[in-house]
């Protein structure tokens, strides 16, 4: 028994070590969270979580285990005041604190007892039940209207960002190509002297 709670206590230190990572771009890697997160702390573990409610979802989910629930809290107060942009994309990565529901392979606590039973319609939970379907299936239906949202938002952020980036790369050819010789001998007709450097 000693060693179930010993393992229980493993667990539960790796959980206030691990902060859960959501609404990352699909182009996201083990690399690129590390690079990120590098600078608050020691990334021991990466986890991407797979979303079996929306398969053609493009958001990715992950558990990022540090080396210290220390570093834990570092990155989730920078998470929580400032938009955290990762790989280039116009979407702000969202960190909540780890729970222990969502590893895989969280050991079982010392102790509980699951029980599983069949319900016959009769039973009133079997009404409960039913509800509890319904609303997991109304739930898939928002979010996947919600997700077509975000991504036609995305689009149009993109698309703004790029014509951003296309003006100011515009006038900075613009800028150089007055500093070709131009500037020098304007200078030199009107008198005014210019500096080299």
């Amino acid at each position: 028994m000693g060693s179930d709670a010993d393992e229980y206590a493993k667990f539960e230190e790796k959980v206030k070590r691990t902060v859960y990572l959501d609404n990352l771009s699909p182009v996201v890697s083990d690399s690129v969270i590390k690079a990120a997160f590098g600078q608050y702390g020691d990334v021991k573990n990466i986890h991407f979580i797979p979303n079996y409610t929306e398969p053609h979802c493009n958001s990715k989910c992950a558990l990022v285990e540090l080396e210290s629930s220390k570093q834990a809290k570092a990155i989730l107060d920078m998470l929580s005041a400032y938009p955290f942009m990762m790989a280039g994309m116009p979407r702000p990565v969202r960190g909540l604190p780890a729970e222990h529901q969502m590893f895989e392979d969280r050991p079982q606590k010392p102790g509980q007892i699951i029980q599983v039973r069949w319900l016959d319609p009769k039973d009133p939970d079997f009404e409960v039940a039913q509800e509890l379907k319904k609303l997991a299936k109304k739930h898939v239906a928002e979010q996947s209207f919600l997700h077509k949202k975000r991504l036609e938002e995305e689009e149009k952020l993109s698309k703004q960002q790029d014509e951003a980036l296309k003006s100011h790369y515009q006038k900075y050819d613009m800028i150089d190509s007055v500093f070709d010789g131009t500037s020098q001998r304007l200078a030199k007709r009107y008198g005014v002297h210019m500096a080299d450097d």
